[in-house]
């Protein structure tokens, strides 16, 4: 990017603008744009025409929505102003615009003061470090007072914010307070420099406060001279030779579709063309930049390099996310905010969910903070969100872009889990030619710290190559809770010891062994269930102010002594989100309209109503087939399924954690107390089955085996008993385990069905292709399974659905080795597969290749087994080895088969005239 027309150097700065909601953010930054000539006509929000509310709903509904950005110059300064959403319920997509400012400008209302969502704006200002100018707004209304202003923000905000618009000796003081080194200085020059104010910005000594109507443009030139004069950055032509940095905080869409990955060039030079390289989900990606674009409001100009400090947009990234580091850039930490409410979305009749759910992940992926949910069981979407508002923007953002009415169900709350006691979690897997076993100590972590980790395992125990992979996959996902299968938070985990196995461990059984683990701990720990708290300010009426207090203690809130001002009672405190969320109705009304509440998300606390919400959600964990609570051991050649509860009676390694709690009693210097009192009963060696041992299994277990017993009722009525043999091993499989090839001990032939669509929408590789072309896909399937059956040796019936296609007949015919069906009219691939494991599963030994939950649960109620899509992957991918291992050993041999088709005799004969040409060989090369 040029630097001036002149081509004189300029320092490239970004600055980001924040306020609360109506505190006059896009007025200022249309006042701004106007006076550095950057438009020609003031906007106005009211009226629908602001230069940076580009969206439609931004314009109606009179809030900015999505960060946008403008360019202007200031002097020697070319400056990228970021405007942020001000509004609570898209603070998510302000945070992250924080990480990639050099200055910030909060916006505060001189009428109102600071408001709840200003202090959570200061807060993340401080957590990202980021030098911040204040601009207080709306001085021009009636009862305003700038000292009154001042004050309050010294009170509420720093000690450091300094009227910059005063001069005189009494400012230099007040600066001078703000730094040790200033003071030295101020007392022996009696002066303070431009730069020494410029360091003490910089260094987020000294807050700059300016006062002004951004409606009137009062002040605001004032603010630009201020931002000119104070504000210093890295100088355009003097990092080509830098190693290369970039910082990715947004990414969307343009009208015609292109992906735009929004970054800040932090180090050196982006060119357009230049190869980019890094890691999405550890895969590694290389692609090419193709545009490099630099926006100011909806228009851009196209630019053939970026330097340091400059924002802009690339086209030709394909799996990039906010947050990310390029080159010497680290990523950024996850984001403070995040949603609490949890919507189902309503999709009208006819439309095709699973279409729906890849529209919804291209929104997630520009907008993380939209946790997207897919509900199997269920067959419905889910959405996360921050509140109602951004309800409405999603049903117009779904609309615009993909043509879909959509609504929502009523919002519940997004729950969290933890621990409170110490607990040791064993996961083993071992499958046929697999090994792994895994010992996890999980213990409460400090609130808000997520999941942190921690090793105590010796390297002559087990190789530090395999604790780094333990590690990793203990980071690499949410684990889901037992209590109602919300996402664990604040647990530490620490690999306590493990083992391999020198030929037959591989990667992914360490990853089977630790999500096994995690889970067999949490059913022996004592959970807790986390809900969201809201920090509030209620203004209210001082007469009301009993009524306030009842109302917060009915909802199980806390609170301080409520102060007085004027009139008014000022009442701050927390209360639970879910008794919160729809207050300030029944303020306005009891108040008559003269109550305000604020609300900023506080954090995640123990829930208030614990046992009664974990009964309505209903979450049994025995029954996640996606997330196994139990083991799997080998013995005579197969792997099978040990619940939770047993695993102590089976696992390879000895208990862990006695030693450990021994040890920190030893250090703490504690008196001796028995490990039977603070071992968890379930690592003690105990027979399984026995009152005690049942009891200790929790209400899920019980739960669980008397749905289980109902479930098989309804199936014995339905279908008729289903004859099992009482030796026969459990039929659940899990990652890595497959049906025995050809026929098992007992003579039964096996079968194994699978799914198409459902493989082709869970494989990665599969699925990239089915968005070009659905055949490709399906023909690419069919390959993988002949070389699978050829392999294996058993029947395999591959299952497409044909049930959309009006007037279609049930299609069968054989693909190489394999037999291949598409479904009759309204039939689908679920349906016909619980017809045919209901007609031979009696007969025969069926497995089933799918994740679609109601079809797992059929299946195994009719005494068949099921696989998951991606477990499947990772069976086919050990078979392609196998087949591998096979041909080198086959080609290895090949020399040799002339011989294996001789008769004895003359094999003999022709070995001895092999090796007397070869003697001959041998002397005529000694001569």
């Amino acid at each position: 990017m040029a630097a001036t027309s002149e081509n004189k150097p300029k320092q490239y700065i970004s600055v980001g603008i924040l306020a609360h909601v109506d505190a006059g953010k896009t007025t200022l930054s249309e006042g701004i744009l106007y006076l550095t000539g950057q438009i020609r006509k003031l906007g106005r929000v009211d009226h629908g025409d602001a230069f940076l509310d580009t969206y439609t709903l931004e314009r109606s509904r009179g809030i900015t929505i999505f960060s946008k950005q403008a360019n202007f110059v200031l002097g020697d300064k070319q400056v990228t102003l970021l405007d942020t959403p001000g509004h609570v319920d898209f603070s998510a997509e302000m945070e992250r615009t924080l990480q990639v400012l050099d200055y910030a400008i909060l916006v505060v209302s001189g009428a109102d003061g600071v408001q709840g969502h200003t202090r959570t704006l200061w807060n993340l200002l401080a957590r990202y470090q980021v030098p911040t100018f204040i601009f207080i707004n709306k001085m021009d209304q009636d009862g305003t007072d700038r000292q009154d202003r001042l004050t309050e923000l010294k009170r509420k905000l720093s000690g450091e914010c300094v009227d910059f618009t005063e001069a005189g000796e009494e400012f230099l003081e007040e600066l001078s307070m703000c730094d040790e080194t200033v003071m030295e200085s101020y007392l022996e020059n009696g002066e303070i420099t431009a730069s020494q104010i410029q360091t003490l910005i910089r260094e987020r000594k000294v807050f700059p406060c300016y006062f002004g109507s951004a409606l009137k443009l009062e002040g605001v030139q004032e603010l630009l001279d201020g931002l000119g004069k104070y504000m210093d950055g890295p100088v355009s032509g003097t990092h080509a030779e830098e190693a290369f940095g970039a910082k990715v905080y947004k990414i969307s869409r343009d009208s015609q579709g292109s992906r735009l990955t929004h970054m800040k060039i932090t180090n050196g030079v982006l060119k357009v063309k230049e190869i980019l390289e890094y890691m999405a989900e550890e895969e590694p990606m290389q692609e090419k930049v193709n545009q490099i674009r630099i926006y100011s409001g909806d228009k851009y100009e196209m630019v053939q390099e970026a330097e340091k400090g400059c924002i802009c947009a690339v086209t030709g990234l394909t799996r990039t996310y906010p947050g990310q580091g390029f080159g010497m850039q680290q990523g950024s930490s996850a984001p403070i905010l995040e949603p609490v409410l949890n919507y189902r979305v309503e999709l009208p009749e006819g439309c095709d969910v699973h279409r729906m759910l890849q529209n919804f992940r291209q929104l997630e992926e520009e907008d993380p903070m939209l946790r997207v949910v897919w509900n199997e069981e269920a067959g419905e979407i889910q959405v996360q969100l921050m509140g109602e508002v951004q309800t409405e923007i999603l049903q117009s953002l779904v609309k615009e872009r993909f043509d879909v009415d959509i609504s929502f169900g009523s919002g519940n709350i997004v729950y969290k889990e933890t621990i409170k006691n110490t607990v040791e979690g064993v996961g083993h897997f071992e499958p046929l030619r697999h090994y792994a076993e895994v010992h996890l100590i999980l213990e409460p972590g400090e609130p808000g710290s997520g999941i942190t980790i921690d090793t105590i395992c010796s390297e002559d125990v087990l190789d530090k190559n395999w604790q780094r992979l333990i590690l990793t996959h203990v980071l690499e996902r949410e684990h889901r809770g037992v209590l109602t299968g919300s996402v664990l938070t604040d647990v530490k985990i620490t690999l306590a010891s493990g083992r391999a196995h020198l030929k037959h461990t591989e990667g992914g059984d360490f990853r089977q062994a630790v999500y096994r683990a995690i889970r067999q701990g949490l059913m022996q720990a004592e959970n807790v269930l986390l809900e969201p708290y809201y920090a509030f300010r209620l203004e209210i009426p001082s007469e009301l102010t009993g009524r306030a207090l009842t109302d917060i203690q009915r909802m199980n809130g806390e609170f301080d002594g409520p102060e007085t001002e004027d009139d008014m009672a000022v009442v701050t405190g927390s209360a639970p989100v879910s008794e919160m969320q729809d207050y300030q109705r029944e303020v306005t009304t009891y108040s008559r309209g003269r109550g305000k509440l604020f609300c900023t998300l506080k954090g995640y606390f123990p829930c208030h109503n614990q046992d009664e919400v974990v009964e309505v959600i209903g979450y049994d964990p025995e029954r996640d087939v996606e997330n196994p609570t139990g083991s799997v051991f080998c013995a005579h050649g197969a792997g099978y399924n040990v619940p939770w509860q047993e695993v102590p009676e089976h696992m390879h390694i000895e208990a862990q954690l006695p030693k450990i709690l021994e040890e920190r009693k030893r250090l703490a210097g504690e008196t001796e107390k028995s490990l039977d009192e603070t071992v968890p009963v379930n690592l003690r060696k105990e027979k399984s089955g026995s009152a005690e041992a049942a009891a200790r299994g929790g209400r899920h277990y019980a739960r669980n085996a008397r749905e289980d017993r109902e479930l098989e009722e309804i199936f014995i009525r339905t279908y008729g008993r289903v004859e099992r043999k009482a030796d026969r091993l459990p039929k659940t499989v899990t990652a890595g385990k497959t049906p025995k090839a050809k026929k098992d001990e007992e003579g039964v032939q096996e079968y194994l069905l699978v799914d198409g669509y459902n493989v082709i929408f869970a494989w990665d590789d599969l699925k990239e292709l089915a968005k070009e072309n659905i055949e490709a896909a399906r023909n690419k399937l069919m390959d993988v399974l002949c070389n699978y059956q050829g392999f294996k040796n058993y029947p395999l019936i591959l299952v497409f659905d044909a049930y959309k296609v009006e007037g279609e007949a049930m299609e069968i015919f054989k693909y190489h080795n394999i037999h291949v069906v598409y479904t009759k009219e309204a039939e689908t691939a679920d349906m016909y597969i619980e017809k045919v494991v209901h007609e031979v599963g009696r007969k025969y030994h069926v497995t089933v290749v799918t994740s679609d939950g109601v079809e797992q649960v059929i299946t195994q109620g009719q005494g068949g087994t099921i696989i998951s899509s991606r477990e499947f992957l990772e069976e086919v991918k050990i078979v392609n080895r196998q087949i591998q291992e096979e041909w080198e050993l086959h080609k290895e041999s090949a020399k040799n088969y002339l011989f294996d088709h001789m008769d004895r005799e003359l094999a003999g004969h022709m070995e001895e005239v092999r090796m007397g040409r070869k003697e001959l060989g041998e002397k005529a090369n000694d001569q």
